[in-house]
């Protein structure tokens, strides 16, 4: 009989396909990356317990283009700094990607707020610009002229932290706990410039960062890194107290209620 296709996999193939991607080489990217300073209560507001806000109320949009042979990528993220105890990082609010596959496996396995969009990083020698849109509507865009090269940081390791839930079935809270995960990060960079420009942000009711407000430019660099990453559960938190938050992960808080019309199925 010819395969099933949809049939189970054995443990060697289960076992292939992790021993072929333990092997990936360095998958380099480039991007842009604006970090600025917002209101301190905007980014208290936004984060769930048990995050945080840190000392200073940072914002930071990632806007980059990955090189996978015969699979451009685009990816972004628009994150602020928050606190987990004594560990700081970032909590993304949105990260779209260009691409099903980049959406899927971040969102089921580390409960990353991915979501399809569109992501933009062009250069004409030295005018940069790059945006995140979704919608029709490039709700984050960084433009400006590259005024010099950086000195190369070393290998440095961040962390985000996302919150991995299931609505539940009936439409109220969580089947399960949520979990607070920790995804860290091993970052090199092998080129990075100086950007002297701006960040506009444009109204959505898709992805509110226009409540981010730049309050004072930090920095704005373009550049090539390569990064893996690690996910591990922290804690389970409180889903009384998460549940406020669950609309971030949505255009729509409604979607968890969609389901198929009755009969169609």
């Amino acid at each position: 009989m010819a395969r099933v296709r949809y049939g189970a996999r054995s443990e060697a193939e289960a076992a292939a396909a992790r021993e072929r991607s333990s092997k990936l080489p360095d998958i380099w990217s480039t991007g842009v990356v604006a970090v600025w300073e917002t209101d301190p209560d905007v980014v208290a507001a936004i984060l769930p317990p048990p995050l945080k806000p840190t000392a200073r109320p940072l914002v930071r949009v990632n806007i980059s283009q990955v090189d996978l042979s015969g699979y451009p990528l685009g990816a972004g993220s628009v994150a602020v700094a928050a606190a987990h105890g004594d560990q700081e990082g970032w909590y993304p609010l949105v990260m779209p990607m260009t691409h099903e596959r980049a959406l899927i496996g971040g969102r089921e396995v580390f409960g990353e707020p991915k979501k399809l969009g569109e992501v933009t990083v062009d250069r004409e020698g030295l005018v940069v610009r790059a945006a995140l849109a979704r919608h029709g509507i490039a709700f984050v865009e960084v433009r400006g002229a590259v005024s010099g090269p950086l000195p190369l940081p070393e290998p440095v390791r961040k962390t985000d932290f996302y919150f991995k839930f299931l609505p539940a079935v009936d439409g109220t809270g969580f089947d399960g706990e949520p979990v607070l995960v920790h995804c860290v990060r091993n970052e090199k960079v092998r080129k990075l410039e100086r950007i002297t420009g701006d960040v506009i942000l444009r109204e959505s009711m898709y992805d509110p960062v226009a409540d981010l407000p730049v309050r004072r430019l930090v920095e704005i660099t373009i550049g090539e890194k390569t990064t893996d990453q690690k996910g591990t559960v922290a804690e389970r938190v409180s889903a009384q107290a998460l549940l406020p938050y669950i609309h971030q992960r949505y255009d729509d808080p409604l979607q968890i209620l969609d389901g198929p019309p009755e009969g169609s199925v």
